[in-house]
């Protein structure tokens, strides 16, 4: 026995337990423009196994040419986990060929996710490590509940982490601060984590989702059209020099200006009535 996996606070499941039905929900709200995601393993921490990434691959790519969902929140079921990454007790039996393909799979998956023009929410419900962490972390955003905590153990187990984390924690936390997690695998807390800048909001974990769904519902009610074309602005102007970061955002800003929204949002306030914008046409 040893003490080195301690500090996770997580261990393989168990194999004699019953696999839910969908490993993945998928529930519409707000009159169907949210869609929230659940991981649903809550028996395994919510740990990713091939089929549960194809059915993520699938149901981003359903809701991505879906008009009518304009904002999407992902979470986790239960009360302990968010995600602790991919399934380890899955991965013991396979070979480097099924390893690999595993590997392609799950990178469409967080393309999928990384590429979809809607604003996306995480609702960290719990533990978030590995591939959990990563795939929070490839959202626009994340709330978590204040037991949350984020780690990147992959080189406790021999491997670099190929999730995102090395290109998307040191832009979130001090470089420094991401190597440290990177290299020694040790988590952070959902309070570090948002005086870090890496989380929104804390919330009980009780009132997390009901919390998450305000903002998503809050973003909802605005134009989609300019949610998005902000959204594409920010997403690749990071890194650009000044003036090619601002020709992308003022390509977006022309685009919402031409759109029907903007007559719609002025009119509305000038009216002093809550607008009506339609579904997004790009």
């Amino acid at each position: 026995m040893t003490d080195r996996w301690k500090p996770l606070d997580f261990a393989a499941p168990s194999a004699d337990v019953e696999e839910p039905a969908l490993p993945v929900l998928l529930e519409y709200r707000a009159d169907e423009r949210i869609a929230l995601i659940t991981l649903n393993r809550p028996h395994a921490d919510n740990a990713i196994t091939t089929e549960m990434g194809a059915r993520l691959t699938e149901i981003f790519e359903s809701i991505a040419v879906r008009p009518a969902v304009r904002v999407v929140v992902l979470t986790g079921a239960g009360e302990r986990a968010f995600s602790v990454g991919s399934d380890l007790r899955q991965r013991k039996s396979m070979t480097k060929e099924d390893w690999l393909r595993q590997r392609q799979d799950f990178d469409r998956t967080l393309y999928t996710v990384r590429q979809l023009r809607k604003p996306i929410l995480a609702a960290v419900n719990g533990i978030a490590y590995g591939g959990g962490s990563e795939l929070a972390q490839s959202t626009d955003f994340i709330i978590a509940a204040d037991n949350a905590t984020f780690g990147q153990p992959e080189a406790m187990i021999g491997l670099s982490a190929g999730g995102g984390s090395p290109v998307f924690l040191p832009r979130v936390l001090p470089p420094g601060k991401a190597l440290q997690m990177l290299m020694t695998g040790d988590p952070i807390t959902a309070q570090e984590a948002y005086r870090l800048g890496m989380v929104n909001e804390l919330h009980p974990q009780a009132e997390l989702l009901e919390a998450t769904m305000r903002i998503a519902e809050k973003i909802a009610g605005n134009s989609p059209t300019a949610v998005q074309a902000v959204k594409h602005a920010v997403r690749l102007g990071e890194g650009q020099p000044v003036e090619q970061a601002i020709a992308i955002m003022m390509e977006a800003h022309w685009r919402s200006a031409v759109h029907p929204d903007r007559i719609e949002g002025i009119g509305a306030f000038n009216d002093d009535r809550d607008p009506t914008f339609r579904d997004p046409d790009y």
